[in-house]
């Protein structure tokens, strides 16, 4: 159940901060204040589209899952801020934010 305790979630490199609940994804979170992230498997950690670095306040978000962890496991790129937005949910306590990189900006020049 979500929330209603307001956390703010930074978008970078736009700069957009939304507002959010606790117990939304990024994706979720992202998706209903226009902010485009790729997302090929729609959600449901089956790609590693929506990835995306946080830069600040991962302790205000889940701790990852086998999941998450193995579709990581497949990036040559990945650091330990990289989380699949579909599977970073918004715990409260602070706000968070995240950088979505540029390959994954929809609409990204090649």
């Amino acid at each position: 159940m979500k929330s209603l305790s307001a956390i703010h979630v930074t978008f970078l490199p736009s700069g957009i901060c939304v507002t959010a609940a606790s117990g939304d994804t990024v994706l979720d979170v992202a998706l209903e204040h226009y902010v485009e992230i790729e997302h090929e498997c729609g959600g449901n950690c089956s790609c590693t589209t929506c990835r995306v670095e946080v830069v600040d306040g991962a302790e205000y978000i889940s701790a990852m899952e086998w999941p998450e962890k193995e579709r990581l496991a497949e990036l040559d790129d990945r650091t330990q801020a990289t989380r699949l937005s579909c599977q970073a949910l918004l715990t409260g306590g602070g706000d968070v934010i995240v950088s979505i990189p540029v390959s994954e900006l929809v609409d990204a020049p090649p």
